[in-house]
């Protein structure tokens, strides 16, 4: 069995104008520098034996403030980035509707199949992932490890522990710099607590929790 803190990266400033991150390397704004801040304050004093964070800025920088707080290097995990969404990338939603009207409509349909052009099915993400945490509980048999991650990957989380299809909606909230504590225990996830953002409840004019702000 390996215990999991799975947290989602700080706020960007896309994630304020509901544009599709996905692996395009968006920094943190200063809000979400402080949620960061929050969230290692909050978490000092719990030990950790590891800390992964997905490769792309906005999770490297959300760890940056718990690795000086459990002075622990951060690892690098590509395959806990998020979902890659191709042509749409770095777009909002009202471009999308007016430009790729029709990759548009195919997107809403949630499909676990569909990808979009140069982008990743939900399907092939959901086993890029649960691949990914697969190794690192390999890696970690006993232990407990951090990991600063993306929304999207945490769906895939969710819908793994609760036997939830992969076609549909989000059906969790998924707030930046949320806790979410799991175990794995032999390919299984078990969910302890999710999207625990007590740290940072009392600051004003964070992003809003949706499915597009990845």
């Amino acid at each position: 069995m390996t215990e999991f803190l799975f947290i989602r990266h700080g706020e960007t400033d896309w994630n304020r104008q509901q544009r599709f991150q996905g692996r395009i390397d968006v920094p943190l704004n200063a809000t979400g520098r402080l949620q960061a801040e929050r969230l290692a304050e909050r978490l000092a004093p719990e030990p950790v034996d590891a800390l992964y964070a997905s490769d792309l800025v906005r999770a490297m920088q959300t760890a940056e403030p718990l690795a000086r707080a459990w002075k622990l290097d951060t690892r690098p995990e590509p395959g806990l980035r998020e979902q890659g969404f191709g042509i749409l990338e770095g777009l909002d939603v009202p471009t999308i509707r007016v430009e790729h009207a029709d990759l548009w409509a195919r997107w809403i349909e949630r499909r676990a199949d569909f990808a979009l052009p140069g982008g990743e099915s939900v399907r092939d993400f959901s086993a890029r992932v649960l691949g990914a945490v697969a190794r690192l509980a390999a890696a970690h048999e006993g232990g407990r490890v951090a990991v600063v991650t993306h929304g999207g990957v945490l769906d895939m989380l969710w819908r793994h522990a609760r036997g939830e299809a992969l076609d549909g909606a989000r059906a969790c909230l998924i707030p930046n710099t949320g806790l979410n504590r799991l175990r794995w225990h032999d390919g299984a996830l078990t969910i302890e607590a999710w999207g625990d953002d007590a740290h940072i409840a009392d600051l004003p004019g964070t992003a809003p929790v949706t499915p597009l702000a990845r």
